[in-house]
C-alpha cells in the first residue's frame, strides 16, 4: 500500500529527527511513502480560537491535495499529534456539519481551484506500523533486539483524544505493543496520557515544568531507562527542560532521562544507522542506551 505523507511545520524544523527516523523506518519496512506536494500549515490547534471556520478551511486545503494526489481513499499519515488531531477534526467537522462547515470549507476551496469530497483517510503512524504492517512483521525485521530496555511509553494529550480511532483512551497500547515487538519492556504506569504541558512552556512556563517534572519523575519512579512519544512538543518539553528543572530544585539525576521518538528506537532496532536516526541531534544522549 502507497501511504501518503503530512509532515506539518515542526518535523521540518524541531521535530526534525521524527521525520527522519519515521521515513527511514518506513524504507526498512518496504512501505512506500511519499510527501503531500505543497502542504501547508494545518493551524495548530491556536488558529481555530481566532476564526474556526478559515482554521477548518486552511486544514481542508491538505485533504483536497492529498486526495488530488492520492485519489479517492487515499492514506494520509501524519505523525504530529497536533496535525493529526486537527486535520482528524477537520474531516470529522466537514460530515457531521454539512451545511455549516462544509459549504464553508467547499466555498473557500474553490476559491483556491480545489475540491474535497471527504475521502481521505487520517492515518497515525502508530497505527500504521500496529494495524496494517502488523507486530509479527516488525517483529521478524529485528536486528538488534533492545532485551534489558524499559520504555516508558508517552502518548500524550490528542493522539487518543477526543477521536479515539484506533486505540483506548485512557489505556492506549499500540506504542507499548510496538515496544515489545522490538524485544523492549514498556514500564507499566498510569501517565501515558497526562499532558506535559503542551505550549504553555512559551507562556506558562512554570506551570508546563511542574506538569513536565510529574511525567519524567513517574517515568524513573517506574523503573524507566528511556521515555519514549509520538509528538515533537511533547519530546521538546520532556527532554529540552531538564536543565531548567535542576535549575529550580531537582536534584541531579531526579529528572534526566533520555526522551526520543518511537520510531528512533523502532530504527535502531531494525538496524538503521544512528546518523539516520538523528540521534546526535538530542540533548540527551541516546547511543549510551542501546
Amino acid at each position: 500500500m502507497k501511504y501518503l505523507y503530512y509532515p506539518g511545520c515542526s518535523l521540518k524544523v524541531t521535530g526534525k529527527p521524527y521525520e527522519d527516523s519515521l521515513l527511514a523506518v518506513f524504507n526498512a519496512l518496504e512501505e512506500e511513502i511519499e510527501e503531500v506536494n505543497d502542504w501547508n500549515c494545518c493551524g495548530a490547534t491556536a488558529y481555530s480560537a481566532v476564526d474556526q471556520m478559515k482554521a477548518f478551511a486552511l486544514a481542508a486545503r491538505n485533504l483536497a491535495l492529498a486526495e488530488e494526489q492520492g485519489g479517492e481513499k487515499a492514506e494520509l499519515v501524519a505523525p504530529c499529534a497536533a496535525c493529526y488531531l486537527v486535520l482528524n477534526k477537520t474531516c470529522h467537522s466537514i460530515q457531521d456539519y454539512p451545511a455549516r462547515v462544509g459549504l464553508q470549507v467547499k466555498r473557500a476551496l474553490k476559491a483556491g481551484n480545489l475540491t474535497y469530497k471527504g475521502t481521505v483517510n487520517i492515518r497515525h503512524p502508530l497505527d500504521v506500523f500496529a494495524n496494517d504492517i502488523g507486530l509479527e512483521v516488525i517483529e521478524k525485521r529485528v536486528k538488534n533486539k533492545l532485551a534489558g530496555l524499559k520504555v516508558a511509553c508517552y502518548y500524550g494529550c490528542q493522539i487518543v483524544r477526543p477521536y479515539a480511532e484506533f486505540d483506548d483512551q485512557h489505556q492506549p497500547m499500540t506504542m507499548d505493543n510496538i515496544i515489545k515487538a522490538l524485544g523492549a519492556e514498556p514500564v507499566n504506569w498510569s501517565l501515558k496520557t497526562r499532558c506535559c504541558g503542551g505550549s504553555l512552556s512559551a507562556t506558562v512556563s512554570d506551570d508546563a515544568l511542574s506538569l513536565s517534572r510529574i511525567l519524567i519523575k513517574e517515568a524513573k519512579r517506574r523503573g524507566a531507562d528511556i521515555i519514549t512519544t509520538a509528538c515533537s512538543l511533547c519530546q521538546f518539553n520532556l527532554e529540552c527542560f531538564q536543565e531548567k528543572l535542576k535549575q529550580k530544585g531537582d536534584q541531579p539525576g531526579e529528572t534526566e532521562i533520555p526522551v526520543a521518538y518511537f520510531t528512533q528506537i523502532m530504527g535502531k532496532a531494525l538496524g538503521i544507522d544512528e546518523a539516520k536516526l538523528g540521534f546526535k541531534q538530542s540533548f540527551m544522549p541516546l547511543e549510551t542506551l542501546f
